[in-house]
C-alpha cells in the first residue's frame, strides 16, 4: 500500500516525555512530505498548543493540517483557513460544574485560541496551561462567565478520582454528549460524535484521500477510534493496553523514535 498520510498524536506519540520532537522524527517526517505524504497533528490539546508543533516540523510548508480539541478543529496550517469547527451545545455547563465538584476534580474550558477558563488549580490544569501556552483566567462564577461557544470541558484530577467520576460524567450527559478519558488524568467532553476519528474522515473527504492511504499512530485511550479507522492504526510502545489491542502494529515507544521507525518501514 502506497500511503499518502500520516496522522500522529502529538503526547505520547511524535514528542517524547519531555514534550520534545527528536532529530530522527523530524528527518524521517521531512523525507515523507518530500515524497508528497500529508503530515497531520490530531491532539486533544487547543490550536494554540499543537500550532508549535506543526511549524516545528514547517506543515505550512508541505500543506500540513492539524486536528485540535479531538477533531473538534480541523486547520489547514498553510492558509490558516479553518476547514470543519463544532461546539458544545448550550445547556450543560451547570451540569458538568455541580458533577465536577462531587468528584472531587477540576474543571477548565476554554475561550478563543490562547485562554483556558477554571477557577480550580491542581498540577494536572497546570500542565494543561503549560503544554499549550495558555493564558488562566478565573472567574468569580464559572457557570456565568462562560457565554462563549466552547470546544470541550476538560476535567483534570487525580487519576483515581478521574476513573470514577468517568461512568458518573457518562450517566449525567452521555447520552448527548462525547465523554471519554484522554489520559489517565483528563477527563474530556465534547459534542456528540466527535472524536479523532470523525475529524479524519472530515478531512480526508476534503483531500479525497482513501481511509486505506492513511497511517495513524497514536498511545492514548482517545486515539482509539482514529488508529480503528485508519488502514494502519499504530500504537506506540508506550500506549495503554486498550489503545495497542486496537492497533494493526505496535512501534517503539515516543522515547525511542517510534514515529521515526514507522515512517521508515512503511514509508521510506
Amino acid at each position: 500500500m502506497q500511503y499518502k498520510m500520516i496522522v500522529l498524536d502529538l503526547d505520547g506519540t511524535l514528542v517524547d516525555s519531555k514534550k520534545k520532537i527528536s532529530q530522527r522524527n523530524k528527518e524521517a517526517l521531512q523525507k515523507a512530505m518530500q515524497k508528497g505524504v500529508k503530515v497531520v497533528l490530531a491532539s486533544g490539546r487547543p490550536v494554540k498548543g499543537v500550532m508549535p508543533k506543526a511549524e516545528e516540523l514547517e506543515l505550512e510548508k508541505n500543506n500540513g493540517c492539524i486536528l485540535a480539541f479531538n477533531g473538534g478543529r480541523i486547520i489547514d496550517v498553510t492558509t490558516g483557513e479553518c476547514l470543519f469547527e463544532v461546539d458544545l451545545p448550550d445547556g450543560y455547563l451547570k451540569t458538568v460544574y455541580e458533577l465536577s465538584r462531587k468528584c472531587n476534580i477540576g474543571l477548565v474550558t476554554y475561550e478563543g485560541n490562547d485562554k483556558l477558563i477554571t477557577i480550580d488549580d491542581n498540577e494536572y490544569i497546570q500542565l494543561e496551561i503549560r503544554v499549550n501556552h495558555l493564558e488562566r483566567v478565573v472567574p468569580k462564577d464559572m457557570v456565568e462567565y462562560v457565554t462563549f461557544p466552547v470546544a470541550k470541558y476538560l476535567l483534570a484530577g487525580d487519576p483515581k478520582e478521574v476513573e470514577k467520576a468517568e461512568p458518573i460524567f457518562k450517566e449525567a450527559v452521555g447520552k448527548e454528549l462525547n465523554v471519554f478519558r484522554s489520559d489517565p488524568f483528563f477527563l474530556e467532553i465534547l459534542p456528540a460524535g466527535i472524536d479523532k476519528a470523525y475529524g479524519l474522515q472530515k478531512l480526508i473527504d476534503v483531500l479525497g484521500i482513501k481511509r486505506e492511504e492513511v497511517i495513524a499512530c497514536g498511545d492514548g485511550y482517545n486515539d482509539i477510534t482514529m488508529l480503528k479507522f485508519a488502514g494502519l492504526g499504530v500504537a506506540m510502545g508506550n500506549a495503554v493496553e486498550q489503545t495497542k489491542a486496537a492497533a494493526d502494529y505496535i512501534t517503539l515507544s515516543h522515547d525511542d523514535d517510534g514515529v521515526a521507525a514507522v515512517v521508515e518501514k512503511f514509508i521510506l
